[in-house]
Formats: structure tokens, sequence, C-alpha cells
């Protein structure tokens, strides 16, 4: 058995398919000055070739309808029209009187180590795209074969050392059971994918390569993050069975998706889904989403050199709120800085980032930033129904700072004659504890509240949750964090405002009767974990959920916490919705 990251969740059985392509030799020989045009044309032509490739693999997943496949290759040809890439290897060829594949493969290396600097691991990351576009060019330059995963016939474990963007966007989806990586993590191309597709992954799984034989049957189950190899038949059998029951409750899930997010005693609650780019609409519609309670507008302003400007953003908006078609769409204003580095933006070092510049302070110093948000955020404001959000207020101060700029930026659209939702309602993220310790005189100034219990429990529990000899300690369930929660879900409702949750903890079916007693009126989450929650909240009526939490607040220990609430599903016949 075999561990690693549980990148995507579910379990798949197949053949395993090891992507172990001939590693490209590099000639580091020094070529004569008659040879220089030569190596130039050998590269161009290599070029060429890989555009073609490229072209005709965009075609076939644009057949498929994979909008986010499309993405990658499209990102992919963007790299090979670079010319500071191209310009770097021809120079490399007439300047050091190199060959080819010396030059173009420095130019790569030199450019992936600027990415693979940067913290953020989002864009750390995209030093993946173009080690894969660098690794198609080299092969082609030497003639090497690329391996086809476009063209599978079985039932398929994908295994590798780094399976590439493209070669996780060209693969038959039909056909690939699993996903097996030694390197990547959740924010990698690959995990976004596989999750995108619901294919089980299992990534950072160490000497995967070494311990798979190819064409043995192995399982992944990318819930636990465990890969199974020299599998016996009865194994087998109960794996399949697994599997079965998985689709069998999907199936069941999708016949509530119409159905009313309602208690049994008629207690109606909103559940949302968290979003990245406004095509993610159409995936937060296909699981029922009723709403959307995060966009996250960081994604807007990365991958590339310069921030979005104020027409880019509102397009990017307004396609959102019409997508969702009079649904609630809450934007989270500017969140970069902590682990969400944007190089343009000339974030400093710091020595806990965390706890440094970012979100609404980035804002609050960069109005210039905040207003063009802003501007676009209110523009997009009447095609539909958008609230904003301001992430990372610790204080009345800021907020009344931020609603200050939200102001002045309406009179100046009132002044330009430009139409927007006079009644937009501005909330914040109650992710800070100080935040959710004067919950009570936040709310009287904020329209909203919606709790990030991702930053809250690493705030609350002083545990940073990127380091992995912490990670142990941070548990969302433990009494501290949810005595948080409930004290900002009381605040609201005192004062009669709507309360939601856009952390990990609301798509918990774990969580889910809990939260529910507590009073949380809106839960926002990832689309794959919407109808789940939509089950548990048709099973079980508002008065038991109350009497729930009197129970799980008197218990001291997170572990208490998470088994009681076990039992209650397992009670409830529920359980299967923890698989």
């Amino acid at each position: 058995m075999l561990k690693g990251i549980a990148a995507s969740p579910g379990i798949g059985i197949g053949k395993v398919y090891k992507l172990a392509d001939e590693e490209p030799v590099i000639d580091r020989s020094v070529i004569g000055e008659a040879a220089v045009e030569h190596e130039i044309a050998r590269l161009e032509t290599a070029v060429a070739q890989s555009k073609r490739q490229l072209e005709v693999l965009l075609q076939n997943v644009l057949r498929s309808g994979s909008k986010d496949a499309a993405d990658i290759l499209e990102a992919h040809l963007m790299i090979l029209e670079d010319p500071m890439l191209q310009d770097n290897t021809v120079s490399g060829i007439r300047d050091r009187k190199i060959k080819a594949e010396n030059a173009f493969s420095t130019a790569v290396d030199g450019l992936t180590a600027v990415f693979e600097q940067i913290e953020d691991p989002y864009l750390r990351e995209r030093a993946a795209d173009l080690k894969d576009v660098g690794s198609r060019v080299l092969k082609n330059l030497l003639g090497i074969p690329i391996k086809d995963v476009s063209s599978l016939e079985e039932a398929v474990i994908l295994v590798a050392e780094d399976i590439t963007p493209s070669q996780m966007a060209a693969a038959d989806k039909r056909y690939v059971k699993g996903i097996v990586a030694e390197k990547g993590g959740l924010t990698s191309h690959t995990a976004i994918l596989a999750r995108m597709h619901e294919i089980p992954a299992v990534l950072g799984c160490n000497n995967a390569m070494a311990a798979m034989q190819h064409g043995e049957i192995a399982a992944v189950d990318g819930t636990q993050g465990i890969v199974e190899i020299q599998l016996q038949e009865d194994r087998i059998a109960v794996l399949e069975e697994a599997i079965r029951r998985q689709a069998e409750a999907k199936t069941a899930l999708l016949k509530i998706k119409n159905d009313p997010s309602e208690t049994p005693d008629g207690h109606r609650i909103e559940l949302f889904a968290n979003i990245g780019k406004p095509e993610d609409v159409a995936i937060a519609l296909e699981n029922g989403a009723e709403g959307v309670g995060l966009f996250r507008t960081e994604f807007l302003f990365m991958d590339r050199s310069s921030e979005p400007g104020e027409e880019e953003q509102f397009q990017s908006y307004r396609q959102a709120a019409e997508g969702m078609a009079g649904k609630t769409v809450i934007i989270r204003t500017l969140d970069a800085g902590g682990d969400k580095d944007i190089p343009y933006l000339g974030l400093p070092k710091e020595e806990n980032p965390f706890l440094g510049w970012r979100a609404i302070r980035i804002c609050l110093d960069r109005t210039d930033l905040f207003r063009t948000q802003l501007r676009a955020i209110l523009r997009a404001s009447a095609y539909g129904s958008i609230w904003i959000m301001y992430p990372m207020i610790a204080s009345l101060k800021e907020l009344r700072k931020a609603n200050d700029v939200l102001g002045e930026v309406k009179n100046q659209l009132e002044l330009e004659g430009i139409p927007y939702d006079k009644g937009i309602k501005a909330g914040i993220m109650v992710e800070i504890p100080s935040a959710a310790v004067m919950a009570d005189q936040l709310i009287r100034e904020a329209d909203f509240f919606s709790i990030g219990t991702n930053d809250l429990t690493q705030y609350a529990l002083a545990v940073d949750r990127g380091n992995g000899k912490v990670s142990h300690l941070y548990d969302s369930f433990h009494p501290a964090v949810l005595r948080l929660i409930q004290n900002t879900i009381s605040a609201a409702r005192k004062e009669g405002k709507t309360v939601g949750m856009c952390g990990e903890l609301a798509g918990s079916p774990l969580a889910a009767v809990l939260l529910l007693g507590m009073g949380l009126e809106e839960f926002s989450m990832s689309p794959s974990a919407i109808l789940k929650i939509k089950k548990i909240v048709r099973s079980i009526d508002l008065a038991y959920a109350r009497a729930v939490v009197q129970k799980v607040m008197a218990l001291e220990e997170p572990e208490e916490i998470k088994a009681y609430l076990g039992r209650i599903l397992k009670d409830l016949k529920l359980d299967y919705l923890l698989e």
C-alpha cells in the first residue's frame, strides 16, 4: 500500500499505465559558425511540430467540451510563442555556439527557476506548464516519440513521476479510472482537472513509479490518499462493491438536485458554490447550486504580468451574474498575500506572510487597485444579484474604510451616469478571531457575514495550515473554533442579518448537522459537495440539529466531537456520505 496526498476523491480500479517516456539526452558539444543557422532551423521545425501537436489536442478537447483542459493547452500554445523563450534560445545558439536542444533546455530551465522561487503554491505549480512544453519541444528536436494517452482502450490508472498538464488534458477520460503521481499538490493542474472530471487521484506519492508495475491491477482511493497494489481477487471484489455503492449514491443524490434545501420541519437554507472563474458557474448549476457564496477574484489576477483592468474584470463579474440568472453571486474583493503571491503587486517577503500585508490590508493601501475592482463589481451588479465581500476584516476601522471607498466609487458612477444596483450588499468574511469575538459590533455595519473557516482555524489555533510539522494540530472541529463560529452566527441572527460560511467546513458532511443547528443560513462549498449537504439537510429536523449542538458544545476534544457527529450520521443511515 502506498500513501500520498488525497487530491481528488473516489475509488478507481484499473491496469497501471506508466507514463515513462524516454528522457532526452542533451548534446553539450560546441558547434561551428557554419552550423548555427542549421540549429536555428532545427529549433523552428521542432517548435512548429509541437504547435501542430498541441493544436490537434486542443481541437480534441474542445470537441469533448472540456473548457479547463482547453485552457491549459491554449496556455501551452502561448508559451511556445513566448518571444523571451525563443529569443533566449536563438541567442544561446548564436552567442555560445551550442546545439538547439542545449540552448532550448537552458532557456526553459532559467524561466522555470523563476516560477519555482514563487511562494504561492498555485503560481509555483505553473512551472509544470513550462516544463511540459519544454519536454515536448526537446523530444521533437531529438526524434523521441511522445506517449499518446488520447486513444486508450481499457480502464487504466495513470502513473507517473509527474503527470504533465498536456497529458492530463489529452487523456481519454472515459478510461482513466485513477491517477497516481510522485509529484504535484492540491493546486496543480493535475489535481484541478482530476476533481473536475471526478477522477480519483493521489499525488505526492513517493516511489510510485518503482513500486507499481506496468499492466498490473491497482486501486486508487483519492478520498483517503491511498494506492493499493498486488491486489487479490477478494480485495478487488470489495473495492468494486465500494465503487458500485458510490455510483448508486451519486445517482440517488441527483434525484434531489431540484428539490428545496429544506428540513422536514420546514426550515429553509441556501446551498451555494465556491468558484474561481465565471466558467465555473456551469458546474455549480449542474450540481444544484442556488447561488455563488464565494467568487475568488484573485484567480483573475494570477498567471499574468499585470493586473486586469476594469473592463476585463467587469466582463468576468457580469458573465458570472448573468450565468446565475438572478441568483446571488458574492464577489470577494482581492485576497492576495499569504500563500497567494502575485509577483507584479510587489508583495514584500515576510517572516509570517499569513499575518502580514494581505487581503483588505493591501486594498486599503492600494486604493487605486481597490477602486478599479469596486467599479467593475458595481457595474456588473446592474446585470444580476451581486453582493460584495471584504476579506480579512479585523476591526470596525477597516470595515468603515472599505465602505468609505465603496461610497466614493458609487458617487463617481452616479456622476458618470453609469447604472449599478443601488441596494447592493457589502459584507465581510469572518476569518480572524478578533472579528468573531466582536461580531456583535461588526454586524451593525456589515450587511452580512460569511465565515471563512480555513483561516479562522489557522489563526485561532496558531497553526500554519501549510506546515507539515504542525498540520495535525489544524482541526476546524476544535471546541475553540466552534465557539467562535457559534458566536458569529448568533451575533448575525440577533441583528436579522444573513450569515453564511464559505470555508471547507461548509462542505463537510460531518459538520452539516452541527452547523444547521447553530443557525447557519447559507452553506457555500465545492460544487461536488452540494448534494451531499442537501441530503443531510432534508433528512433532519431543525429541533434535532439544535439538540446536537448542545451535546457537541459540552465535549472537550475534536476527536470526541467528530466521533459523536459520525455516530449521528450512522444513526441516520447517512454515513455513506463520508466516503
